[in-house]
């Protein structure tokens, strides 16, 4: 059996990273930061493409930086999934706040989670894209270990 640490992240492996993803800007979105680091397969579909295929090859104690294009992140922004809706037609029980998701059932019984992206007394505009599609993300990734 070859040495721990000579073993190279492959698909399949359970490991274990740190991480910060950052925009284009350096404002940063998520982090692994003052948490438990992030756990998964790797191949598996857990986490998005670009973050999945970045790993591959590394040794834990190795770093790198990616750019992940939003094809291999959480997709291109949809005009068609940002709808206007009358203000008097969303129930009064929903907390309509700039920024806040909401769930709404669509016709076919399944839900969508929308984010409310402008707010007027007459409308209410939803976003049903993933609030991060369309960007493109900055990951600095630290594989800690293999589980």
């Amino acid at each position: 059996m070859s040495d721990q640490k000579d073993r190279v992240v492959a698909n399949g492996d359970q490991i274990r990273v740190n991480y910060v993803g950052r925009f284009e800007n350096g404002s940063t979105f998520d982090s692994s930061e003052g948490h438990e680091p992030l756990e998964f397969a790797v191949g598996a579909e857990q986490v998005i493409a670009g973050f999945d295929r970045a790993v591959v090859g590394l040794k834990p104690g190795e770093s790198c930086k990616v750019v992940v294009v939003p094809e291999d992140g959480y997709g291109i922004h949809v005009p068609d999934m940002v709808v206007e809706v009358e203000r008097h037609l969303i129930p009064d029980n929903e907390q309509l706040i700039l920024g806040s998701m909401l769930e709404v059932s669509m016709e076919e019984g399944q839900t969508l989670e929308v984010q409310v992206v402008e707010l007027s007394d007459a409308v209410v505009v939803l976003d049903g894209n993933h609030p991060l599609a369309g960007k493109d993300l900055h990951f600095e990734i630290e594989v800690l270990e293999f589980v």
